[in-house]
């Protein structure tokens, strides 16, 4: 995909978080465009201190309480899951018509890693109807290391 597609995706996104505010008589502050266009403009699944900390990096603030309130918005707009990997908090990312996917999580540095596997979406289904089960969804969440921090090179040994 080249970035051309991306940044218009992207664009697009702000562009109907900026239709809800206004659809929903909410204002479209300085700070809540921030925050969209942090957590819609990466790839990453962020929680909200790395939103504000995002925020910081780049010459802008918010405070917690309005990072929070933002990430509500957007996840209640469609354009933002919200995930919980049972760190103790919650974790962004963009919803932008992505399929659905699994996650691998380094407990160490905290990366999170997308991948889809055709014969896990089989093997559910037919452990579901070998239990007389009907699926209608599921979520995998692997927990360990990932290979920089095997290798002592992640973010923890810094």
């Amino acid at each position: 995909m080249s970035h051309t597609s991306d940044d218009t995706a992207i664009q697009a996104d702000k562009d109907a978080f900026r239709a809800f505010l206004r659809d929903h008589n909410l204002p479209a502050t300085p700070q809540r465009l921030a925050i969209a266009d942090t957590v819609l403009g990466t790839d990453r699944h962020l929680s909200a201190e790395e939103v504000a900390q995002e925020l910081k990096t780049r010459g802008a603030s918010a405070g917690t309480a309005t990072v929070y309130r933002t990430l509500e918005v957007l996840v209640r707009s469609g354009l933002v899951v919200e995930r919980d990997f049972g760190e103790g908090f919650k974790r962004y990312e963009a919803a932008r018509g992505v399929p659905h996917h699994e996650h691998l999580l380094c407990t160490v540095c905290g990366r999170v890693t997308e991948f889809r596997d055709e014969r896990l979406e089989r093997m559910t289904t037919l452990l579901a109807e070998a239990h007389d089960f009907s699926r209608q969804r599921h979520r995998l969440v692997i927990y360990g290391l990932c290979g920089e921090c095997r290798r002592g090179s992640g973010r923890a040994s810094r």
